[in-house]
């Protein structure tokens, strides 16, 4: 038999990108330690709707913890105060009857509002178009063994390729720095040999077009890697900047 809880909600409302915005307290009673945190709100937009009032907007796509889509900062942590979770595996089950739980926004300069828990975070696409692929033309797939690789290589490689591109790091870091998104990116391509032709080039155009879109400098906080879902190293900064001075005082410029 599931246990329900009685929690009052401080949401930001916002109605548009150039609206004030406001914090709205909601009641949100009985909910079951059972949701996610995603189907909490989704019982509060139908209380609301019920009665007549404009519900909650927030984003939210496979509520796998996959996409990346999902994201608001609770009672001042981005994703809440699980590590390794993402907002849509937060479950309620860690919160107590009778909590003020406080849910705003992603805030950067980058990350323009768009609606209450909505905000724009195409400028984190943009970074990715400028650099983060390997340019090259193939036929079939090749064979999984076709080039040898070390495996403490691959592992590192697989592991920066788990971020998710959700905008966590930006939020947390009191510079709104995008540096573990990009050197995630960076990292996971120049590990490989694949990537590597074009190492160089990437991470000149991909912190370039960071800088362009209005994120902040890095300033070693490490509250990115802290609250990061995914559990990106900042090691991946360190490999981000040996690649960027390289780049920046060799041929590739």
């Amino acid at each position: 038999m599931s246990k329900t809880i009685d929690l009052t909600l401080k949401v930001w409302r916002q109605a548009g990108p150039k609206a004030k915005g406001h914090f709205d307290t909601l009641s949100a009673p009985n909910i079951s330690t059972e949701m996610s945190f995603l189907e909490m709100l989704d019982v509060v937009n139908e209380q609301l709707t019920m009665q007549g009032r404009e519900p909650i907007a927030f984003d939210h796509d496979c509520r796998e913890g996959i996409c990346g889509m999902c994201g608001a900062v609770v009672n001042g942590r981005p994703h809440g105060p699980l590590k390794a979770t993402t907002l849509c595996q937060l479950h309620m089950r860690f919160f107590k009857n009778g909590d003020i739980i406080v849910i705003e926004p992603f805030r950067a300069l980058a990350f323009k509002a768009i609606k209450d828990l909505v905000v724009d975070r195409s400028p984190l696409d943009r970074m990715i178009q400028s650099g983060g692929y390997i340019s090259v033309n193939t036929g079939g797939a090749p064979d999984a063994n076709a080039i040898p690789i070390a495996q403490d290589r691959v592992e590192s490689a697989m592991d920066a390729a788990q971020c998710i591109g959700c905008g966590a790091c930006v939020a947390a870091c009191p510079n709104a720095s995008a540096m573990l998104f990009v050197s995630a990116n960076v990292s996971h391509l120049a590990l490989l040999p694949q990537g590597q032709l074009e190492a160089q080039k990437r991470a000149i155009a991909m912190v370039r077009e960071m800088d362009r879109q209005g994120f902040g400098n890095c300033g070693n906080e490490r509250e990115c890697e802290a609250e990061c879902p995914k559990c990106i190293s900042i090691s991946n900064i360190a490999r981000l900047n040996r690649q960027f001075y390289k780049a920046s005082f060799g041929s590739a410029v």
